[in-house]
């Protein structure tokens, strides 16, 4: 069975953050006791990345960030402070305030924050103030490289006409909170969810891909999860890498006779699978093909090569 490989601590938070409408110190911030989205998950947040490369750091796909955050707001009703390029403009700031050393991940949430004069108290989407802030954190590149090990969560993906699956929605990731809670319980990394027809939707904070027979299989867009910027940067390598990808039903039982399998997300880019409920995977290591998109993407991510300028926004650090 493959090792279990510990993650390597996040480092700290930047001295900067941008909040309600101002730069400030990050830790002057303070939410009231009665803010709307700590009581009923009424938020929404991105995850981006950047990379250090000498004295500057590469935003990569900021702005496909930043307009799925913007459609995620519409469905909570929620006032964006300016358009994506403002958005942009923000962070770009905000990391050059922060100076971070190395790889840097870049935390947007926009929620909502106080009921409005008039407004009874109760759930509900209007009659409540909007908020956005805006972090950045050192956050160490490969954390994850040596592989994990994941359970298959006894916990489903709620159904995409419950919660909707398109946005990062706070109150959402409890089943997150819950499926990684049991699986690091008993021993494993990370959590596979199913949907409620019993296929794979996606693992904890991350989709999913399965090497069967030398072709590449993920769940689909329209199902139960988040259609993924990395996922998203995957399909595209594969394809230019003659890698042929389908995306269709993926049933529990494929996992586990799958050749490889690797996940994909914005905080952590593609990180094999070498176990799936006690069972190796393949050889019990990252494969191949995981190998080679992995590389892939790293060069992408990082602008080597040139390979994709229009996903990288460089930021120049003092």
């Amino acid at each position: 069975m493959a090792e279990h490989v510990a993650a390597t601590p996040v480092l700290g938070l930047g001295q900067w953050a941008y909040d309600r409408g101002g730069f400030v110190r990050s830790d002057v911030p303070h939410l009231p006791l009665g803010t709307q989205a700590l009581h009923y998950g009424t938020g929404v947040f991105e995850g981006i990345r950047s990379h250090r490369a000498a004295s500057a750091t590469v935003l990569f796909r900021v702005h496909d960030h930043y307009e799925r955050m913007l459609r995620a707001c519409r469905l909570l009703r929620i006032t964006a402070p300016g358009s994506v390029e403002h958005l942009v403009d923000l962070t770009v700031e905000l990391l050059r305030r922060n100076n971070h050393d190395g790889d840097t991940y870049v935390r947007p949430l926009a929620h909502k924050l106080s009921l409005l004069p008039g407004t009874p108290p109760g759930v509900g989407l209007t009659g409540v103030s909007d908020a956005w802030s805006i972090t950045s954190h050192g956050f160490a590149a490969g954390r994850l490289a040596g592989g994990i090990r994941c359970a298959i969560s006894s916990w489903r993906r709620s159904s995409r006409d419950a919660m909707p699956a398109q946005a990062k929605i706070t109150g959402g990731y409890v089943t997150s909170a819950l499926a990684c809670d049991e699986a690091r319980a008993a021993g494993y990394d990370d959590a596979i969810l199913l949907d409620g027809l019993g296929n794979v939707a996606e693992a904890s904070t991350a989709n999913i891909f399965a090497v069967l027979g030398g072709r590449v299989v993920t769940p689909p867009a329209t199902g139960d999860l988040l259609p993924g910027i990395t996922r998203d940067t995957v399909i595209t390598l594969c394809g230019e890498s003659g890698v042929d990808v389908a995306e269709r039903a993926l049933g529990p039982a494929e996992l586990i006779t799958a050749d490889e399998i690797f996940l994909t997300s914005t905080g952590n880019g593609i990180v094999g699978v070498h176990a799936v409920a006690g069972r190796d995977i393949g050889c019990g290591t990252t494969g191949p093909l995981t190998r080679l998109i992995a590389s892939r993407y790293d060069d992408v991510v990082r602008g080597v090569g040139g390979a994709h300028p229009e996903w990288l926004t460089t930021v120049h650090l003092g």
